[in-house]
């Protein structure tokens, strides 16, 4: 079963029983409740580089909300195929998924070509940005889907995939997560892996593993890898967070750190608190520099709002381990289809100019995906 099959047939897990009060008695009634932001329009005549490192794409998407995605800037965007909290899944499974899921965004891609491309370097961003679509990348968030085998990276290369996150939150052949309690660094097999990854010209990607993991990998791997979505440990400590060494020893490196728009890796206030996102972006440039801070929304477009049919889906989509109390996961000011608006904003009232600006929102991934992909 693959993960859309997995969404659509899921049963809804009973939910009323842990859903916070204020979601009982509607969102929009907390006091505390803070509306999505309005940035200044897109300025076209700019037309700063806009890439996410890691988001989403879904088929229920309309028209006019891919529009204002591109009217807001977007031109880029790293798409996770395959599922990886699948825990009760084979690892031939995993692989199907994987693979079944890059197929369906094939279809997906092709079946909406006025406004998406599929992307494999960077000549494919630039024929967006001339042509004013999305370019799509295929990454997968866990390595399990190569059923150890070095020669999967070569058919995962041939169906499109360009990133590969080593591991999810636990332990698996390659290295440890970073829920896991008491994980390993990179393994024998890991360190094979990322040779290969290196050798085939796949991004590597760090974003949930382990410190340790984190810090081998970046010392074995002779390219550049990156940390798509994450946040920093210094400002608030969650096991999704890296610390200040993890961020110096990347951008030495050469790679980039993605800040995730993940509300409950920087703060458990639901609401009024976006300007902590920005205080971790500014974080990020101070320790890793300019040149080596990027954005992986891990986020949805769609204007979400929290009600027993989106908590239900939720749950199937987290799966069981999955605390529903966490809801909402995203900052309420940046849940719009056209928030990376209001982002650019609110970097230039931080002090940045606007070239460093496009460098946060999407030059540096770039340049990133120009020395891995070419």
């Amino acid at each position: 079963m693959n993960r859309r099959d997995f969404l659509a047939g899921a049963s809804a897990l009973p939910l009323m029983g842990t859903m916070p009060a204020a979601f009982a008695m509607g969102q929009q009634d907390d006091p505390n409740f803070t509306p999505a932001l309005v940035g200044r329009p897109w300025n076209p005549r700019r037309n700063a580089l806009v890439i996410d490192a890691m988001g989403e794409i879904r088929d229920t998407y309309t028209d006019e909300l891919i529009e204002e995605m591109l009217a807001a800037g977007m031109r880029a965007i790293s798409v996770t195929c395959g599922n990886p909290r699948m825990d009760d899944e084979t690892r031939r499974g995993m692989l199907d998924s994987a693979r079944d899921e890059m197929w369906w965004f094939d279809r997906h891609i092709e079946r909406k070509s006025q406004y998406y491309l599929k992307a494999t370097s960077t000549a494919d961003i630039d024929q967006a940005r001339r042509e004013g679509k999305l370019a799509i990348f295929y990454l997968t968030q866990n390595s399990d889907h190569l059923m150890r085998d070095l020669d999967n990276v070569d058919l995962f290369y041939e169906v499109g995939q360009r990133t590969c996150q080593l591991t999810y939150n636990y332990q698996n052949y390659a290295g440890s997560g970073c829920m896991e309690r008491h994980g390993s660094g990179i393994t024998d097999f890991g360190a094979r892996l990322i040779e290969k990854l290196n050798d085939v010209g796949m991004c590597i990607d760090l974003s949930h593993a382990n410190v340790q993991t984190t810090l081998d990998a970046i010392e074995i791997s002779e390219r550049p890898v990156h940390i798509s979505h994450s946040a920093c440990s210094a400002l608030n400590e969650d096991p999704r967070a890296m610390p200040d060494e993890v961020l110096r020893n990347l951008a030495n490196k050469g790679g980039v750190f993605g800040l995730a728009q993940i509300r409950t890796f920087m703060t458990m206030e639901r609401y009024g608190m976006v300007e902590l996102y920005f205080d971790q972006i500014m974080h990020a440039v101070n320790v890793a520099g300019i040149d080596h801070v990027g954005i992986g929304s891990d986020r949805d477009h769609r204007r979400l709002v929290v009600t027993p049919e989106y908590l239900a889906e939720m749950q199937r989509e987290q799966g069981p381990r999955f605390d529903i109390r966490r809801v909402p996961l995203y900052f309420e000011e940046l849940n719009s289809p056209r928030r990376m608006e209001v982002i650019w904003d609110k970097l230039l009232e931080r002090g940045l100019s606007e070239d460093d600006a496009e460098k946060v929102t999407g030059l540096n991934l770039y340049n990133y995906y120009k020395e891995i992909l070419g």
